[in-house]
């Protein structure tokens, strides 16, 4: 009888075409008689379907792609299933040896391990060479510089724009950023025991800047509520996007997409350092989880293991999406490619990573409302960040 995988799929092209080919060639090499049932969702419904609507522990989805900051609620809510006894039962090759240890650590706490890595790519500085070294501009090393260079290079009347901030209310980049924003100033969002640190100098400093670069017409895309961080990355693709912070997928992505206008033009740089700071990077992947209700473990687990294999890891790459091996980072093809593939090692060296707490989707929301306000309205940032700071601490 044949058995169907229902997979929960993060809403990205290359995610939901690397995946069922994965799946295609699992069967043609294991001869496993089953089919997959993949749905692709975005941010928002797919935390609402595999952990708010608890799809992963009654038996919805065997299988569901993961962002790491889900992890600990997941986990706390009893949804996943412990990866290590399936790994003592059938082993994952090289692992975690052929893995970088910041892509096999964050999944590894509550005495278990949680998800296999599967999508990565630290956020970095994307820009566009050529328009860079047509207007004899260095690449930027400061926040400063980087909203200078927007400035100089934004020509709407031309559909480009200088850059682009993905301010979707989905708990992803705008928290990111914001976060990131106070790391590059010397400062923390986050205590050492993982509670929200949202009115120091820096996280005043990094609000401001934010909110000032979304309102500067003279520099940036419009539409910023509206984008997100893909939405932003296809932006790019299409040429009308001179540099951005973003993940170092959608430069990837940029340089291997069919319908990229921007091939060949695009590179890579470490994330501008604010005053007083240095520049920091953000290590947040994606992974594959098996829900604790799944019917289906072994079966879920055996795919797993195949997606991990060298192959499959290239094939995630190929699709356009970002793998997770060494070997797939220094592979020659891909180098050949994406000439700065094999750059992904120095990015997770310097990267960042955020806090183990099953209430991070929930202040990342917090701060979403708090950039929407800032970039929507007049409130004093000094307001907006006590007011951020006592929600978040409310949740505790």
């Amino acid at each position: 009888m044949t058995e169907t995988l229902r997979i929960a799929v993060r809403k990205f092209d290359p995610f939901e075409s690397a995946i069922q080919k994965q799946f295609a060639d699992f069967v043609a090499t294991t001869g496993t008689d089953a089919r997959l049932e993949a749905v692709a969702m975005d941010l928002n419904p797919l935390h609402e379907a595999a952990i708010e609507k608890r799809g992963l522990a009654t038996g919805g989805w065997d299988i569901a792609f993961m962002a790491t900051d889900w992890l600990a609620e997941a986990q706390a809510g009893g949804l996943l299933e412990d990866l290590t006894p399936h790994m003592a039962r059938a082993p994952v090759a090289d692992f975690p040896d052929a893995w970088s240890p910041s892509l096999t650590t964050m999944q590894r706490f509550a005495g278990g391990f949680w998800g296999m890595p599967y999508h990565d790519g630290p956020e970095c500085l994307i820009y566009r060479k050529d328009l860079l070294d047509a207007a004899g501009i260095a690449v930027p090393a400061t926040w400063d510089d980087f909203h200078a260079a927007a400035r100089a290079l934004h020509a709407p009347d031309r559909d480009q724009y200088g850059t682009v901030l993905a301010l979707f209310p989905d708990g992803h980049n705008s928290f990111y950023d914001f976060c990131i924003h106070i790391w590059s100033r010397g400062g923390e969002p986050f205590t050492a025991d993982g509670r929200p640190a949202f009115t120091s100098p820096q996280a005043h400093d990094a609000l401001d800047f934010l909110r000032m670069l979304a309102a500067d017409t003279e520099a940036m895309a419009p539409g910023a509520r509206d984008l997100d961080s893909v939405k932003s990355g296809l932006l790019f693709a299409e040429g009308k996007v001179a540099l951005m912070a973003n993940w170092f997928g959608f430069a990837a992505y940029a340089d291997t997409a069919p319908d990229s206008r921007v091939k060949g033009l695009v590179d890579v740089a470490p994330l501008p350092a604010g005053p007083g700071g240095r520049s920091v990077s953000l290590n947040v992947f994606w992974v594959l989880t098996i829900g604790s209700g799944s019917p289906r473990k072994q079966l879920a687990w055996d795919f797993l293991r195949h997606c991990a294999t060298a192959p499959m890891d290239k094939l995630t790459t190929t699709e356009g999406a970002i793998g997770v091996r060494k070997s797939t980072w220094t592979d020659p093809e891909i180098n050949a490619d994406v000439p700065y593939y094999h750059r992904l090692d120095w990015l997770h060296e310097h990267a960042r990573e955020m806090p183990l707490t099953p209430k991070l989707a929930e202040i990342s929301h917090i701060v979403d409302d708090m950039l929407t306000a800032a970039v929507t309205g007049d409130a004093p940032t000094a307001d907006l960040l006590a007011e951020a700071q006592a929600r978040a601490e409310a949740l505790a």
